[in-house]
C-alpha cells in the first residue's frame, strides 16, 4: 500500500469513527440537557462536561487502532477484527440511543454489557495485528467498565 493510500485510509477511519461519535453525541446533548437532568445520580457520576473530551479522545484512538489493523496484510484474522471493530462500533451507537433517546436504562445495562465484551474481544483480537491498535483500544475498555457501573448505577436509583 503507498503512502497516499495509508493516508487516505486513516481518513476513512477517522471519518467513521467521528460521524457516528457526532450522530450520537448530537442525539446525546439534547437528552443530557433535558431527561437526563431528571434523574437520580450515583454518587460517583463524573460532571456532565467531562464526557465530550473523554469520548472524543476515544473515538480518535478507535479510529487509529481501526486504522493500524487495517494495515496488517490480509488475513482471515484481519477480517474478524474489523468486522468486530464494526460491530462494536454499532454497539457503541446503539447504547447512546437506548440509554438517552430511547430513556431504556436496564435495557442499555445489558448492551453495556455486550459492548464492553465486544471491546475486549477486539483488544484480544487486535494485539497479534498490531500491538498498538491493541493498546489504543484499552482506555476505551476502562472507560466503558466505568460506564458499565455508572450506567448500574443510574438504573438501580432510578427504576
Amino acid at each position: 500500500m503507498n503512502s497516499l493510500s495509508r493516508w487516505l485510509l486513516l481518513a476513512f477511519c477517522l471519518i467513521l469513527c467521528f460521524t457516528v461519535a457526532g450522530i450520537s453525541g448530537s442525539s446525546t446533548a439534547q437528552e443530557v440537557t433535558g431527561w437526563y437532568r431528571t434523574l437520580v445520580r450515583p454518587s460517583f457520576a463524573p460532571p456532565n462536561w467531562i464526557f465530550a473530551p473523554v469520548w472524543s479522545l476515544l473515538y480518535l484512538f478507535m479510529a487509529i487502532a481501526i486504522w493500524r489493523v487495517s494495515l496488517a496484510p490480509p488475513s482471515p484474522a484481519r477480517n474478524w477484527a474489523i468486522a468486530l471493530f464494526l460491530t462494536q462500533l454499532a454497539l457503541n451507537f446503539a447504547w447512546s440511543w437506548l440509554f438517552f433517546s430511547q430513556h431504556r436504562i436496564g435495557f442499555a445495562l445489558v448492551e453495556v454489557l455486550l459492548l464492553w465484551a465486544s471491546i475486549l474481544a477486539c483488544v484480544v483480537l487486535f494485539r497479534p495485528l498490531s500491538p498498538l491498535a491493541s493498546w489504543l483500544m484499552t482506555p476505551y475498555l476502562a472507560w466503558v467498565s466505568f460506564a458499565s457501573l455508572l450506567n448500574w448505577g443510574f438504573w438501580h436509583l432510578n427504576r
